[in-house]
């Protein structure tokens, strides 16, 4: 299943438990699908880090690429 499917039913799981119009039971069962679908969307998110690459260039104007990492880039916006 693609991200934006997971993201979409995962939406929409959101939106029942938030109405709160469905019983306890079926509660449980949507919020543990919800749960699955979210470890997924995560899950994708990882791996699409994992091949972001950025390109730079150092001191000596040499341009080259290396891994993303979070970290490095957390609050620079």
């Amino acid at each position: 299943m693609k991200f934006e499917e997971t993201l979409r039913k995962l939406e929409y799981i959101v939106e029942e438990l938030e109405a709160g119009n469905i019983s306890l039971d079926k509660a449980i069962k949507k919020y543990q699908e919800g749960m699955a679908l979210s470890k997924q969307c995560l899950d994708s998110l990882n791996k699409a880090q994992k091949k972001i690459q950025i390109c730079s260039k150092d001191k000596s104007g040499n341009v080259g690429v290396k891994p993303f990492k979070e970290k490095d880039y957390a609050g620079k916006d």
